[in-house]
């Protein structure tokens, strides 16, 4: 006979629904001790943390023997109740001894809001807007921030720190808004159906995470309409535009702080009869002020402030809902888990009311069913708040994964993030290998680490060495397939699939090698979003694992209609593994077959990926 645990809430013998509970959901708990243990009481204690840690007891009444197991039994209900239950068991014995199990999450959202399906169903392709394509050099005269402009495309960005020590971030290639629109064809090449666009709007540094106005296109990238004009060919292209959302700090050469005086009118470090000046918090006006991780060119904003709410999303001409009019199709919001739940739901009440079918997507770095910030447990994906959020879990996962962990662990950790997500917020997560945040994955398989104890020129002048970026490859394009083939939106970060390389900020934000793009890479990229488009078990499939252990992962994306076997080897032999799911048939990848009476055996090679129908 099997082994059967006591209870395992990943198994709707013991847990229905399985996962998290759209609120007013009766879910069933069944433990199964095994008979011969002997215990004859069983009962459920719950812990309602958003109804200030609530404590509800529960008998579990005995409801039948199967299988050489007592069964108790309990349901509990959810009706008017968001946020997380914790919830453990104790099983009593006549004699009076006691097992205790748990605790256990449960995560209650609020299910009667439709989330637009549309993106994580495709491929997302991140542009870093300086750094993708220029159409011309740029003049900077006149621009805000001091700006030099690189006249070679090819040179490397600066990284040392000035004579004061400071890196200002403002030297720029002068990528532009019409050099993505001549390159629209080739994103659709690629399978892109979102275009997620690192911050547009002006400001001083070349990453334009300082807003310096809102109201407008920074002059290097173009003007409004050159950026309604390309949502405009997007769409006609069938892809959606997403912006990046900085609401959490301005700049300090921006109209509102105007710290350097760049603008005419008067911000708040300049008069305390600015309109602006109750955005920002002074310890001591006008030089002691509130930043961003106490970076002083980016001052923090009160999220609190009505004038500011009322700018960013309170009203019809607000900054949330005046560019989804002008063409873009949702917002990512830079460090969600910084600003306040109402001002989250503010925005997402906004983009709502403007655009029935906008999402908004928040950056996350850790499982946000759980997350604290500022002591607060957040909402961000209990409804009404976060579409889907950035699922660094996921690439942590992978990185460690095809860095030689095992597959069980990929398995536990992706299995945790699905069990404790509303399906919305796990079906509609922007996935990624790497960002404008992360060293480029490429040289991190290829090199084995971020090298953080070398110094910053020696990181400066790493390049994979032939031998390093041929390992490197071969793990990147196994990865790349396994994020194509996860739930979520596959987004790709610009430029790795020309094989970009770079450790972190800058060396990750080199412009796109226009013409010396790895065209094996390339030609991969492409298979991989042809794959995506064309196989909807890729696109909204359910996912059941059949493989994790060692190197090798394998699990099955399906649908009423499809089935696919998406299976990968991370090690340094080949590996073999048998299934009875079907008869494969090889859509993507390498791999030998051989079937005898029903068993279908899959040999993959090493550091390899490959997706099969099954029939």
């Amino acid at each position: 006979m099997p082994y059967m645990p006591t209870y395992d809430p990943r198994d709707p013998r013991y847990k229905a629904p399985y996962g998290a509970a759209a609120s007013g959901t009766q879910v069933r708990f069944t433990l199964r001790p095994p008979r011969m243990e002997g215990y004859s009481h069983a009962s459920m204690h719950a812990r309602f943390e958003s109804w200030n840690d609530q404590i509800l007891i529960m008998k579990m009444p005995w409801q039948g023997f199967e299988e050489g197991h007592d069964l108790f039994e309990a349901e509990l209900d959810t009706a008017g109740y968001i946020g997380l239950i914790w919830y453990s068991f104790r099983l009593e014995k006549i004699d009076g001894r006691t097992q205790d199990l748990g605790p256990y999450q449960l995560t209650v959202y609020d299910g009667m809001e439709e989330v637009p399906a549309w993106f994580g169903e495709g491929v997302t392709y991140q542009i870093f807007p300086d750094r993708f394509r220029r159409s011309r050099i740029p003049d900077p005269a006149g621009m805000v921030g001091g700006r030099t402009v690189h006249q070679s495309w090819e040179e490397f960005p600066e990284f040392r720190p000035n004579e004061l020590g400071e890196i200002r971030n403002r030297d720029f290639f002068g990528g532009d808004l019409q050099g993505v629109i001549d390159k629209l064809d080739y994103l659709k090449g690629l399978g892109v159906e979102t275009l997620y666009f690192n911050p547009i709007f002006e400001a001083a540094e070349n990453h334009r995470y300082g807003t310096a106005d809102y109201d407008r296109v920074d002059p290097m990238l173009g003007t409004n309409e050159d950026f309604s004009r390309l949502c405009r060919e997007a769409h006609r292209r069938g892809m959606r535009v997403m912006l990046d959302g900085v609401f959490n700090h301005t700049g300090y050469v921006s109209r509102y702080f105007n710290g350097d005086e760049s603008y005419p009118d008067q911000g708040a470090s300049q008069s305390q009869d600015s309109p602006c000046y109750s955005w920002f918090s002074f310890a001591q006006w006008p030089r002691k002020y509130d930043s961003w991780w106490g970076i002083y060119s980016l001052p923090a904003v009160n999220e609190n402030d009505p004038s500011y709410r009322d700018f960013i999303f309170g009203s019809e001409d607000s900054v949330v809902r005046r560019w989804l009019r002008a063409g873009a199709d949702g917002w990512r919001l830079d460090v969600a888990d910084e600003l306040p739940d109402d001002f989250v739901a503010g925005i997402h009440a906004a983009a709502r009311a403007e655009k029935p079918d906008a999402v908004v997507i928040g950056e996350v770095w850790e499982d946000g069913s759980t997350k604290i910030a500022y002591g607060v447990r957040r909402k961000h994906i209990l409804g009404g708040h976060c579409d889907g959020l950035m699922n660094y879990p996921l690439r942590s996962a992978i990185l460690s994964y095809f860095q030689g962990g095992g597959a069980e662990v990929f398995v536990e950790e992706m299995e945790t993030i699905r069990e404790n997500y509303p399906p919305f917020a796990f079906w509609s997560a922007m996935n990624s290998l790497d960002t404008h945040d992360t060293p480029r994955i490429l040289t991190l398989l290829g090199a084995g680490g971020d090298y953080r104890d070398k110094s910053k020129e020696w990181r400066a002048r790493f390049k994979l060495s032939s031998k390093q970026r041929r390992k490197g490859k071969a793990l990147f394009r196994a990865a790349a397939l396994l994020l194509f083939c996860f739930p979520g939106s596959p987004t790709v970060y610009y430029g790795d699939e020309a094989g970009m390389e770079g450790f972190e900020d800058p060396f990750n934000r080199q412009t796109y090698p226009w013409g010396y793009e790895d065209q094996e890479l390339l030609d991969w990229y492409r298979a991989l979003g042809r794959l995506r488009r064309r196989h909807p078990a890729l696109r909204r499939g359910s996912i059941r694992y059949v493989q994790g252990r060692g190197p090798l992962l394998a699990f099955l994306r399906e649908t009423e209609q499809e089935r696919l076997l998406c299976a990968f080897n991370t090690g340094e032999e080949g590996r073999a593994f048998s299934t009875e799911e079907g008869r494969p048939r090889l859509l993507l990848g390498q791999a030998e077959l051989s079937s005898e009476d029903g068993l279908h055996t899959i040999l993959l090679p090493p550091r390899s990926g490959a997706v099969f129908s099954l029939k």
